[in-house]
């Protein structure tokens, strides 16, 4: 071989490898898109398992990017957990603890930081933060938890009633500020859905589809909390009037053989005539046939079950629908390679575990959340993430990407190192959670704790002092309290002292404002 040939081949691979071994080239200040429903399991999002439902729409942007396993929030509640992906800060540190409290919209938020550096940013949908919204140029916000069917939005200070369905409205409000924005300016939405929040309303073109369906029960459905004294004294019960067979089942009868332990409501009430009708044709005759059956016992336990999770999962069969509508839009419009694409929910929610319902816990069904991210071009990262994320980790997240920079009070971690190249990144061994809302009318007791890769400490306070630990390797379902283990002892001491780590690091030592 002569030598220049040598010389040539050499030079090449070395380009080549010099290719390889560059660090990626992300466009500059990628749009930022910030999907999030209200109360969505990720035991109901498919890319996480299709035992349940198939989300198509939701799992592509798995597909195409990446999926965290292990994503929590730090109080599960909406309110709360909304206030800590604004701020980057757990609920002590900005205020908002529990739903009654009204958000400090002056504080520092990452919509109000992304304005200043040229962003132009907007929220569409569920707000729940009680104030009006601070750092969006543009804002059109369902008030309080809002209405599935004929809505009331409020844009900017004014509030309008709009015919359809919230989902679908929310969706439309989006795309129609993607459309009209200037597109001179890179942009962050805030499309936040109301959708699949009790009490679990379809889309009247949904009603029926899964009409016939029958879901595996939980395994754990018949808990009887032994060992678990918080747990036994929850009234979030699927198998107690907690679940109403009125109010949130649906079923109404004109005889009043139905006894709601709420006032009497008209779920019609805001229905045009079209929808009202096929309101009546879906439910009358479940309606009928459930007065019938004449249950009690196990039997109506479990036909609560069956009927919550076909309204549930009717709600998330329009969520999954209208994510791919501003998926469409995005490849359509040339936007989707410098989009930042992001999905969650602002907590966990139970589908039948434990017999129960709603969140609040700081077991997984409800400390869990799903969290899915289409990166913009210039990120190659594909796949499963196993580290601890937390919603505390948005803010700082999305600001990393603009290339703004993390003001220090933010107590979160940017995971653009994480989806990025970087080798050997410290990251964090466990999470912190707290919760503050007791008295409530679910009577979750207050508590806090921390949660590893392995295992989770709880400590429950106020009205009661009881400890829990799980090793989720061996007990997932948490259904083994292992707090008098006397093989677990070492392992207890040093997870108080962790926990009391991070109480220290986040500044939540104090109990007495509680």
């Amino acid at each position: 071989m002569k030598t220049h040939t040598i010389l040539f081949s050499t030079l090449f691979l070395f380009g080549i490898l010099s290719a390889c071994s560059e660090p990626e080239k992300p466009l500059k200040e990628p749009n930022i898109l910030f999907i999030m429903t209200d109360d969505h399991s990720y035991q109901t999002l498919s890319a996480y398992s299709n035992k349940l439902i198939e989300t198509p729409n939701l799992d592509r942007i798995a597909n195409e990017g990446v999926l965290f396993k292990n994503s929590f929030v730090g109080n599960s509640i909406c309110a709360p957990s909304r206030a800590t992906l604004l701020t980057g800060k757990h609920t002590h540190k900005n205020g908002q603890i529990n739903n009654s409290h009204t958000f400090d919209g002056g504080q520092v938020t990452f919509p109000k930081l992304l304005q200043q550096a040229g962003y132009q940013t907007a929220l569409v949908g569920k707000w729940h933060l009680k104030s009006d919204p601070t750092g969006f140029d543009y804002w059109n916000i369902l008030p309080g938890q809002g209405q599935y069917y004929n809505p009331d939005f409020i844009e900017m200070g004014e509030k309008k009633q709009f015919e359809g369905y919230c989902t679908t409205l929310t969706t439309d409000f989006g795309l129609n500020w993607l459309e009209n924005r200037d597109k001179e300016k890179p942009f962050c939405l805030l499309l936040h859905h109301k959708a699949p929040h009790r009490t679990w309303q379809p889309d009247t073109i949904h009603f029926a589809e899964f009409k016939d369906k029958v879901y595996p029960v939980p395994e754990n459905f018949f808990d009887n909390y032994e060992g678990r004294l918080a747990a036994a004294e929850q009234k979030l019960s699927i198998r107690a009037a907690d679940m109403d067979i009125q109010y949130d089942l649906k079923m109404e009868d004109s005889e009043g053989r139905i006894v709601s332990r709420f006032p009497r409501m008209k779920h019609t009430s805001r229905m045009n005539e079209l929808q009202k009708n096929a309101w009546e044709k879906h439910y009358k005759p479940i309606t009928k046939d459930f007065l019938g059956k004449d249950l009690e016992g196990d039997e109506l336990y479990l036909w609560k079950y069956q009927r919550y999770m076909r309204d549930y999962l009717a709600c998330i069969r329009s969520v999954d629908e209208n994510v791919g509508r501003v998926l469409d839009y995005l490849k359509e419009n040339g936007l989707d390679e410098n989009t930042l694409v992001v999905y969650t929910s602002d907590q966990g929610f139970y589908m039948g575990e434990h017999g129960w319902f709603d969140k609040r816990f700081m077991y997984e069904q409800s400390l869990r959340t799903p969290l899915l991210m289409r990166l913009p071009k210039g990120y190659s990262k594909k796949g499963e993430i196993a580290e601890l994320v937390q919603n505390i980790d948005f803010a700082p997240t999305f600001l990393d990407f603009a290339g703004v920079d993390i003001p220090a009070e933010i107590q979160g971690k940017s995971l653009k190192p994480i989806l990025s190249k970087e080798k050997n990144i410290e990251w964090r061994d466990g999470i912190y959670y707290h919760y503050y809302e007791f008295p409530n009318e679910h009577a979750v007791k207050r508590h806090y704790g921390i949660r590893t890769d392995r295992y989770k400490l709880i400590h429950f306070y106020n009205d009661i002092d009881e400890w829990e630990l799980y090793d989720l390797q061996t007990d997932l379902e948490e259904m083994d309290n292992l707090i008098n283990s006397e093989k677990h002892v070492e392992i207890i001491i040093g997870l108080k002292t962790e926990l009391t780590k991070l109480q220290v690091l986040y500044e939540d030592t104090d109990r007495s404002t509680y």
